[in-house]
């Protein structure tokens, strides 16, 4: 997920781990096969930026092959691409990218889970607005510091670079993602996790608890939904609210 990595730390505390590497390579998987039917990864930048991002992920090659495997076997053409665009509680903007074979299940899933937190399905470019195309690119912080990441973003003319977390995000003009991604690849020695991604231009910021409640149980059913492959939302969390909400989680597990 993105536009809300501030929360990570608390949806994903260290007993999750394994139940988050599981959903994360799920849903690589789920993407590889559906970029599979358009051929090899040498002809099909989606393929190979597919795999790319499942390597960087340390994915195991039996789950790749058995992705690729799947897409030779079925009809890949079966998962739809569809994108939806929500509002949360507090009225936070959301865009739902999905990859589902059932358009109806899909949608009725996204709906409930909204209503029960809060939330609504809006109509199309409903918020789109707020957001603006990006390259998106992740470099683990354990293989970097800061310093050396801004360097690298500064020798592929990215256009920013932040941290979230536990990466280094680097952002650049759409069009150039493979560009940037092979560079970023040579640079570093290692497999890129890149794709195109919506950044807010805005933040809203939360101040109500219950508002950040139920936000952080939304994002969490969307990362649990097997169609869900990413959501971006445009708000923030003042320092204060968001170490108390460490702490009811914690006092919780």
């Amino acid at each position: 997920m993105a536009g809300h990595s501030q929360f990570k730390n608390i949806m994903y505390r260290k007993g999750a781990q394994d139940k988050k590497r599981a959903r994360t390579f799920a849903k690589i998987a789920r993407e590889i096969t559906a970029a599979a039917a358009a051929g090899n990864p040498d002809a099909n930048p989606r393929l190979r930026a597919a795999i790319s991002a499942a390597r960087a992920a340390n994915m195991p090659k039996d789950n790749i092959n058995r992705a690729l495997k799947r897409a030779a076997d079925r009809d890949s053409a079966s998962l739809e691409e569809i994108r939806y665009e929500a509002y949360g509680p507090a009225g936070v903007a959301l865009i739902i990218e999905t990859l589902t074979d059932n358009r109806n299940r899909t949608s009725a899933a996204l709906r409930v889970l909204l209503s029960k937190n809060g939330g609504s399905l809006g109509e199309t470019n409903s918020v789109a607005f707020l957001f603006r195309r990006v390259a998106r690119l992740e470099l683990p912080r354990e293989n970097h510091d800061d310093d050396q990441a801004l360097e690298l973003a500064l020798q592929i003319n990215a256009q920013d670079c932040r941290q979230e977390n536990d990466l280094h995000i680097i952002t650049a003009a759409p069009e150039d993602l493979a560009a940037v991604r092979d560079s970023l690849a040579e640079l570093t020695g290692h497999d890129i996790s890149a794709r195109l991604a919506w950044q807010p231009d805005t933040k809203q910021t939360l101040r109500k608890p219950e508002d950040a409640r139920s936000l952080l149980a939304l994002l969490d059913g969307l990362d649990d939904n097997e169609d869900v492959q990413h959501v971006y939302a445009n708000f923030d969390v003042p320092a204060a609210l968001l170490e108390s909400l460490a702490a009811e989680t914690g006092a919780a597990a």
